[in-house]
């Protein structure tokens, strides 16, 4: 099962890599470059705190609600593509979400403090845990346990992702960033992102799964 979702996992990434380069090429029609679509989309919904600014690295582009930026790429960021639209959109989706108070969206950062500090220790108490799986089901269970915290917050990371991807997607239809054969491009750009993290959720769960029933084996055999 785990090779099937590396594989998967694997796939699908080149497929959005695929299509990002894809629709890099296909010049936006209107002109405007990731910024400057990025700075509209904000100031069209009244957001005056958040910065937009250029990062390193490629599909690097993340929304950062502790500090208030839209980090773009610098192929989205200078991009005047269609691709360079549907990312620096979506970037600021969640800053909508952000200032309107989007509910997965607080709940997702609130779980971040706590999931930076367990992922740290994380695989290190459940390898603890299986080699002591005989002894004690004491370290495995807290293995889970905090396992079950990171798999919740990749299902809680769907509702955030998916609504951006529509509030950006409504934003430039309505706005008329992009015409209609722009539009069909921008949405099977941001439905690939998307599938990534749908990956990434049923991954975990099934490892989650699988270290569940490692600890029900041993609970048994007590």
């Amino acid at each position: 099962m785990f090779i099937i979702f590396a594989l998967l996992s694997a796939g699908i990434s080149w497929r959005l890599r695929s299509k990002f380069n894809e629709y890099s090429q296909i010049g936006l029609s209107n002109g405007l470059s990731g910024q400057e679509i990025a700075e509209l989309m904000l100031r069209e919904n009244n957001i005056y705190d958040v910065r937009v600014l250029s990062v390193e690295g490629m599909l690097t582009d993340h929304y950062n609600p502790q500090d208030k930026t839209v980090n773009l790429s610098a192929d989205v960021f200078y991009g005047r593509s269609v691709a360079s639209a549907a990312v620096a959109a979506h970037e600021c989706g969640h800053a909508v979400q952000h200032a309107t108070a989007y509910g997965p969206l607080k709940f997702r950062s609130a779980m971040v403090p706590f999931l930076t500090v367990s992922s740290s220790y994380l695989q290190w108490i459940i390898l603890i845990g299986i080699l002591l799986i005989n002894t004690t089901i004491i370290p495995l269970a807290v293995g889970v346990a905090l396992f079950a915290v990171t798999t919740l917050f990749s299902f809680v990371t769907l509702p955030v992702e998916f609504d951006a991807s529509r509030r950006a997607l409504a934003w430039v239809q309505n706005r008329n960033i992009v015409n209609q054969r722009e539009y069909g491009y921008a949405k099977d750009a941001l439905w690939w992102a998307a599938m990534t993290y749908v990956v990434a959720a049923l991954g975990s769960l099934a490892t989650l799964l699988y270290y569940a029933s490692l600890l029900m084996g041993g609970r048994r055999s007590d």
